[in-house]
C-alpha cells in the first residue's frame, strides 16, 4: 500500500493498482455457451411477456 503524510502529519493511503491486461477474443466453445445462455435468456423474457399479457 502506498502511503504518504502531508504538512499536519496526516496520513493518506492508496491502494496498489493491478496490473493491467488486455481481454483476448472468446474461443469458439465460449461463443457457443453465450449463444446458448441468450437463447434461454431469451425464452424466459418471451414466456414472461406473454403471461403478463395474458393474465392482464
Amino acid at each position: 500500500m502506498y502511503t504518504t503524510v502531508n504538512e499536519d502529519g496526516v496520513l493518506n493511503n492508496y491502494a496498489t493498482e493491478p496490473k493491467m491486461y488486455y481481454a483476448e477474443y472468446p474461443a469458439i466453445w465460449e461463443q457457443r455457451k453465450y449463444l446458448i445462455q441468450a437463447a434461454f435468456a431469451t425464452l424466459i423474457v418471451t414466456t414472461l411477456v406473454l403471461v403478463g399479457f395474458s393474465v392482464s
